[in-house]
């Protein structure tokens, strides 16, 4: 599968403690990020992460054109719902893609959970 792993700055730890603890699901899969949450991600886990932009510099469109394109399989994407987001219009981009695409997509530490418990349990 092809996942990408998105979080809002806010969101970064709650990101990192899901891939230190979904690790060995997530290590078969090709995985994608946008650059602070890859880079974050990647020097915890040691996962093989590839990565877009900044969100705000364009790492969002950056997933949002790899799901337009049917390129993703499964979108992580821990948002802040309580802090104003310069680049709202591209993350409201993003998701309505997920939607029209039908591609799952965890916007909260909870639904990430029960996505990923679901990715070990197929890889097992």
């Amino acid at each position: 599968m092809k996942i990408a792993l998105i979080a809002h700055d806010k969101k970064k730890e709650d990101m990192i403690r899901l891939a230190v603890k979904y690790r060995e699901a997530l290590a078969p899969h090709e995985l994608f990020a946008t650059g602070t949450t890859g880079t974050m991600v990647m020097g915890e886990t040691g996962l093989k992460i590839t990565r877009m932009k900044s969100g705000p510099l364009g790492g969002d469109q950056q997933i949002g054109s790899m799901i337009a394109e049917g390129k993703l399989d499964l979108v992580v994407f821990l948002r802040d719902p309580l802090t104003a987001q310069p680049h709202e219009p591209d993350v409201s981009a993003l998701l309505r893609l997920c939607d029209v695409q039908n591609i799952p997509l965890a916007t909260n530490v909870k639904s990430a959970e029960i996505m990923l418990e679901n990715l070990a349990s197929l890889d097992a």
